[in-house]
């Protein structure tokens, strides 16, 4: 009898650590949109210090400072804010669904736009190749002139 009282204390025990405790609603709640917005500038940022973080550094720029200060932000009112959205995992997982949407349109008129790009410049290097080809075969032609074929003159026989 006794481990089944164990049993239970242990099962109460778990039960009441489980409880998760909601985060209040910050009095300066960052508005849905606006947090998604944060969200998608704080994604750029971050792939842009794995790409080129030691660039960033030289400069002395400060990704994280540099988007609370364009949303005129703190970083408490963001952890607060963010804790408050994560505390619901759907729609969060919405809120992170759109900044990823986002950012594969993005990605696609990054990507369409190079690939306009390359279509220009090959383009513009094939139109100077065929400058080129057809000026070396007029310089050609101009240099060689051809003259007029004689007519031989018949073979006198003695």
């Amino acid at each position: 009898m006794k481990w089944y009282h164990t049993f239970l204390l242990i099962c109460l025990l778990s039960l009441s650590c489980n409880k998760k405790v909601k985060p209040e609603r910050p009095n300066n709640l960052i508005p849905r949109e606006q947090m998604i917005n944060i969200l998608y500038d704080l994604y750029i940022i971050n792939g842009a210090k794995n790409v080129n973080r030691t660039q960033m550094d030289e400069k002395g720029v400060e990704a994280d400072n540099y988007v609370f200060t364009k949303y005129d932000i703190d970083s408490l009112q963001f952890a607060k804010s963010n804790a408050y959205y994560a505390y619901n995992p759907d729609d969060y997982k919405d809120m992170v669904e759109e900044v990823r949407d986002r950012l594969e349109i993005e990605k696609e008129n990054i990507q369409e736009l190079q690939r306009t790009e390359r279509e220009r410049r090959k383009r513009r290097q094939d139109s100077i190749r065929n400058s080129i080809i057809k000026k070396a075969e007029q310089s050609d032609s101009s240099s060689v002139k051809l003259k007029p074929k004689r007519k031989s003159k018949p073979k006198v026989k003695n």
